[in-house]
């Protein structure tokens, strides 16, 4: 009897042992040790769907489990931008706000825009696009967005080509203006010197993870304007360029209650949105007010971003979000609340 108990605790601490070895790269659950948070002490296991929160298969999905979330359990979720779900930017360019809302940004050509202005936080975008003759606007897509963050910068962008090919890489990355290279292999991971910052493919090409630690969490895949889209919309594209663009996804951690820019003002609790419901497309202008002078500049006229925000703000931040109705979000994929 003896015997048994004792190859039974070996085994025990084999497969504590092991678990902790795949955790690094994967998990199958995990135990929340967040002191403070609802989960704190629990041990949360991946459903049967997606047991394991990495898998080769671009098209399968993943498990997610947020110790943060006050609802203590795992989701299962694909590893590429859900345009059809709150923080995503797609398209030329449709938003799905914090609130839920369907709206189009169209911007200008060749100029950069704040998505999210916080005091902690910087998200711009570069749009790309043209205007064919008769055309009272500009069609744009998302090519580029930039990152700041911590006094540092981060930068990924859909790299310009003719034709499109799925077999060749279309992405590029700099981290505080170096250029970053990454592994074309699925699953091939980049960190920051302090692992604050994790770039993360999903597939051997065109699509990747960015998790800033604490801050955010995007999800980026490069398509191309293809010849249906093309057709359908009118678009005239020319045959020296596919307009190569992101496609995004964000989830943010510490949004403060005065975010600004194009979609992260859709996140505040007073927040109105000026759609109009109802509308096949509903439009929202403020080019002006969102302007940024570059990708990696913070200086619109709306832009909250600091590069010294203190921690007394941070601690706010969070004070501050205790009382936010987390069922105004859908998916956890709009914002994560806190406790």
């Amino acid at each position: 009897m003896e015997i048994n108990k004792s190859n039974s605790m070996s085994l025990i601490i084999l497969l504590v042992f092991v678990s902790s070895l795949v955790q690094a790269s994967a998990y199958y659950y995990r135990q929340c040790s967040t002191i403070g948070t609802r989960c704190n002490g629990k041990y949360i296991q991946c459903p049967a769907e997606c047991p394991s929160s990495e898998s080769n298969d671009p098209k399968a999905k993943v498990c997610l489990i947020d110790c943060d979330k006050p609802t203590c359990s795992a989701v299962c979720r694909h590893h590429k931008p859900n345009c059809n779900a709150p923080g995503s930017g797609c398209f030329d360019p449709r938003f799905i706000g914090g609130d839920g809302r369907v709206f189009y940004f169209h911007g200008k050509s060749n100029e950069h825009f704040s998505l999210v202005s916080d005091s902690g936080l910087q998200i711009n975008a570069r749009f790309i696009g043209h205007r064919p003759d008769g055309r009272t606007r500009d069609y744009t897509w998302i090519q580029a967005l930039g990152v700041l963050f911590n006094s540092q910068s981060f930068s990924v962008e859909a790299i310009k080509t003719a034709q499109w090919n799925d077999q060749v890489d279309h992405l590029k990355f700099t981290y505080n203006g170096n250029e970053l290279v990454l592994d074309e292999s699925s699953l091939s991971t980049w960190y920051s010197p302090k692992r604050d910052v994790k770039v993360e493919r999903v597939a051997s090409k065109n699509s990747v993870i960015v998790t800033i630690e604490d801050i955010a969490e995007i999800l980026v895949n490069v398509v191309p304007v293809t010849k249906e889209d093309d057709t359908i919309h009118n678009y005239q594209v020319p045959s020296d360029d596919c307009f190569a663009h992101l496609e995004v996804q964000f989830r943010f951690f510490s949004l403060s209650p005065k975010v600004d820019g194009v979609l992260g003002r859709t996140y505040r609790l007073d927040f109105e949105n000026p759609a109009k419901p109802g509308v096949v497309m509903p439009v929202v202008g403020g080019e002006d007010k969102y302007k940024t002078t570059s990708l990696l500049s913070s200086n619109c006229a709306s832009c909250v971003f600091s590069h010294d925000s203190s921690s007394e703000k941070e601690i706010t931040k969070v004070v501050e979000f205790v009382t936010l109705d987390c069922t105004k979000f859908s998916n956890g994929m709009g914002i994560v609340c806190k406790k």
